[in-house]
């Protein structure tokens, strides 16, 4: 992040270096696509779950997204702004966006400046719940100054002023589609919410939730020689173990995303010759996150896993910490992960500079958890379980169906089995644990559980955006149609005004030191629960071309540049 400070005062745009050896739209035929974790709609602004904002990449573009070194670049946006070239005012309290001249939504009319300024005031809308509101967090005001020019007022000074329309998560949607679709309306709007009209290098044909999106090249693509790709066809479902088989041994599918597999697995496919494995480090951490909150089915639907009502027994720090310091990190990482994964404890392990090092929970430590248990009033009860006002101490541990998240429930329970905890396990499958649907009751938003445990990490190579994801507001509820990304429903003052205060630090050293105060409070609240810091792995065909591994972005954040190998 030593690159943040050059970027904002410097009028220049990053380069891509990836380069495509194709000269016509739709030359190259058919790209097959399989993702395990399938896809619930084709808008982020409604879910921002992997599953649903890597499809709608294809079609949606923000103004400015990252590279796969981490750089940020224009995509919809003419160039970025700073404040050399003027696009950032010197008080830091706006930054102006200028568009490419000629763009065209994928039905032939015209991208403006009003296209913009729209999509601010739906996700924006108190009664829209929008999964990406804190992108918008301290804007004031949105003014289209001309037919391709967009100024962005913040309330206070903001050091950073890349976050909304930046990434794959923060797209233009056209105003003219979404009209009708402001506020309580959004998730009624399936048609739009399934097939967006676009500016991505394709257009959806064809929209099944919880299955497959089918795709074709876009007729008004900014550039008229790509994509060579002339349909995609991405499939959801299945299990990661079949997705890299489909790639790496029968050759049925080009691309597969996520293969969370034991790195020998994966080994011994690509020996079939018929693609390989890639990977990437980014700020991907497989994660426990506790719910802070009580998840009892006797309360109310609306007061149900709110902050109305504490957890009756994760509210204690002490059963928290107890939890985390029974867990062996290191043993999991091998297991799991092998070479492609790193014990830790820092929910935000890179990059290098943003990164606490924390490493106290590295060491195992089963005596001293059973101690905080019986300091916490836990006491073991005849069949090994602990007991407390007659209540035994029993937890509901959820993930979603993959080997490895199957495999680490199992140890865990053991673990936590050792010091007198009762554990309930729960698998779910990808496309239902994180479906953009409210009205179901086994989302990761809704957490009717204890624990959860998957992989989150942020977009992008400055942390402002995602340290934001655990302030308050964020937490979700019926009074923001449960959207958010706080599950644990972490609310904490300190934070807020940390998080605060980086929004006006411009200085990269004093930045990343407040980024690692963040990263330990919310670790050492053990709301939390960091386990590996994991590669992102994917398996492409030995045939396709042009990719550039992301972790930054969208990891089909240049699906226009790739063609057949000839």
């Amino acid at each position: 992040m030593s690159r943040l400070k050059p970027l904002l005062t410097a009028g220049v745009v990053v380069p891509l270096l990836v380069t495509s050896a194709f000269a016509e739209r739709g030359a190259d035929g058919v790209v097959n696509i399989l993702n395990w974790q399938a896809p619930s709609m084709m808008n982020p602004y409604l879910s921002g779950s992997d599953n649903d904002t890597i499809p709608a990449s294809l079609v949606l573009e923000p103004l400015a997204g990252y590279d796969e070194n981490g750089e940020l670049f224009s995509r919809l946006a003419a160039d970025i702004p700073t404040i050399e070239n003027g696009g950032v005012s010197k008080d830091l309290k706006s930054i102006t966006w200028t568009l490419k001249p000629g763009l065209k939504w994928s039905d032939g009319t015209p991208v403006t400046a009003k296209d913009v300024v729209f999509t601010a005031n739906y996700c924006m809308d108190p009664k829209g719940g929008c999964a990406q509101l804190s992108r918008f967090q301290g804007v004031d005001k949105l003014e289209a100054v001309g037919d391709l020019t967009v100024k962005v007022t913040f309330k206070e000074p903001t050091a950073v002023p890349y976050t909304l329309f930046v990434s794959a998560s923060s797209p233009i949607i056209q105003a003219r589609q979404f009209a009708d679709c402001l506020g309580a309306k959004a998730p009624t709007c399936t048609g739009a919410n399934f097939s967006p009209v676009g500016t991505g290098p394709f257009v959806v044909i064809n929209f099944k939730p919880s299955d497959a999106v089918q795709l074709k090249a876009n007729p008004n693509y900014r550039d008229s020689n790509k994509p060579a790709v002339a349909e995609v066809n991405y499939k959801g479902g299945g299990d990661a173990l079949g997705a890299a088989r489909a790639v790496l041994q029968t050759g049925e599918y080009d691309y597969a995303l996520n293969v969370q597999l034991a790195p020998e697995v994966l080994r011994k496919m690509e020996k079939a010759g018929k693609g390989k494995v890639l990977s990437s480090y980014g700020t991907w951490v497989e994660t426990l996150f506790v719910n802070l909150t009580d998840p009892s089915p006797s309360l109310l639907p609306d007061e149900r896993s709110t902050a109305k009502h504490p957890n009756p027994i994760l509210s204690d720090v002490r059963v928290r910490k107890a939890l985390s310091i029974a867990l062996d990190r290191g043993r999991l990482s091998e297991i799991g992960y092998g070479s492609t994964g790193k014990p830790t404890c820092d929910w935000i392990p890179a990059p290098a500079n943003f990164a606490a090092g924390n490493a106290e929970c590295l060491t195992q430590d089963i005596p001293g958890a059973e101690k905080l248990l019986d300091d916490a009033g836990w006491k073991l009860g005849p069949d090994g379980i602990r007991e407390k006002d007659g209540k035994k101490l029993k937890l509901t541990l959820v993930t979603t169906t993959n080997s490895i998240r199957n495999q680490f429930q199992a140890i865990i329970k053991q673990w936590w089995h050792e010091i007198g905890v009762d554990v309930e396990l729960k698998s779910l499958d990808t496309s239902v644990m994180f479906s953009s649907d409210s009205t179901s009751p086994d989302t990761a938003q809704k957490f009717y559980a204890d624990v959860q445990m998957w992989t989150n990490y942020a977009s992008g190579t400055d942390l402002g955006s995602y340290v934001k994801t655990y302030t308050c507001s964020q937490a979700p509820g019926p009074d923001n149609q449960w959207q958010g990304w706080n599950m644990p429903r972490y609310c904490d003052k300190d934070y807020e005004t940390l998080v605060t205060e980086l929004a006006r630090t411009a200085d990269v050293g004093k930045r990343s030191e407040i980024v690692k105060k963040l990263d330990t409070m919310l670790v050492d609240s053990y709301a939390i629960m960091p386990l590996v810091w994991r590669a992102n792995v994917s398996a492409i065909s030995n045939t396709l071309g042009g990719h550039a591994m992301n972790a930054w972005d969208s990891e089909l954040w240049n699906a226009q540049d790739w063609h057949r190998k000839k």
